[in-house]
């Protein structure tokens, strides 16, 4: 089993050199320091950050800086034999693809989906989702040659930037009509809400929105001073079509839907949209599908 996440988008990065003993568990600060990498320790997760700031993507013509849906992550939390749950999402170009898929696979890692987050996309990025279970350092030295061949050197996959962006959002705004307040990234701004009213866990561990349960919403200015969004939507079965119909009635477009992990109950579906125009609109496309979210019949199921 294994989420994604998004995420992804809008992580905020803090410096394992910064950031005290007491706040991050000394197991944990040899993973970031081992893997060469950021991260941050928060509700019992420590967050891996691994941002593709080596690619310049487009969207249908829109530059999209790498906040906006390009931030891969890898996570890891207690489980309850005292090892170690990972979960993650890592953002890859497509010649990256199965060699990253092979070192997973040879380092006894399991590779639980593999997607695309947008259309229209130069260059085009693709989103594998990793799960593992173990102690702290074995994790972190299964899952070190697949990161190290992430941004290996260029092979000519980067796109032109288009138009440089518009002016900055009113993201009061947008968190009033959303209902939940954001993270600002350079340009980006992220809204993520978790599913904290269903309880899923694996090993005893609690698979919450640090781990990938969580929907969430990026919005980036554009040239012309309209926005774009793109955002992943976690949802039961019997939600997904009502979250389709509100997307669709809000001029939102439907990129991908797939499930993030494998075995897991109840079974999470997420789904991958995108839009431009006025922000305001856009928040309340998106709105509109987070109030369908835990109408249509809810679950406490989980997988242990």
């Amino acid at each position: 089993m294994r989420f994604v996440a998004h995420a992804c988008m809008c992580i905020v990065l803090f410096s394992a050199a910064s950031v005290s003993a007491q706040q991050i568990p000394s197991d944990y600060q040899q993973v970031l320091t081992t893997l060469g990498k950021q991260g941050d320790f928060k509700d019992q997760v420590l967050k891996v950050n691994i941002p593709r700031n080596d690619v310049q993507v487009t969207v249908a013509g829109v530059a999209t800086p790498t906040p906006f849906g390009f931030g891969g992550w890898i996570a890891m939390t207690k489980a309850s034999d005292g090892n170690q749950v990972l979960m993650g999402d890592l953002v890859l170009l497509q010649d990256e693809v199965n060699p990253v898929m092979s070192a997973l696979l040879n380092a006894g890692l399991d590779v639980t989906a593999l997607h695309n987050h947008f259309f229209f996309d130069e260059p085009r990025m693709f989103y594998m989702h990793v799960h593992g279970h173990g102690s702290t350092a074995d994790l972190t030295k299964r899952i070190k040659p697949a990161l190290d061949l992430i941004g290996a050197p260029a092979k000519g996959a980067q796109a032109p930037a288009s138009s440089p962006a518009g002016p900055p959002l009113d993201t009061a705004k947008l968190a009033q009509i959303v209902g939940h307040m954001g993270e600002q990234s350079g340009a980006v701004y992220k809204i993520t809400i978790g599913r904290d009213d269903l309880r899923v866990s694996e090993m005893g561990a609690s698979i919450n929105a640090r781990m990938g349960l969580n929907t969430w919403a990026a919005f980036v200015p554009t040239a012309k001073g309209g926005a774009a969004i793109a955002g992943d939507v976690a949802m039961l079965e019997s939600e997904v079509t009502p979250v389709l119909k509100a997307l669709r009635t809000n001029g939102l477009q439907v990129v991908a839907i797939h499930h993030h992990m494998t075995n897991e109950r109840p079974m999470i579906i997420f789904l991958h949209y995108w839009g431009t125009g006025p922000a305001e609109t856009l928040a309340r496309g998106f709105k509109a599908a987070v109030d369908e979210l835990g109408k249509h019949g809810t679950s406490k199921a989980s997988q242990d």
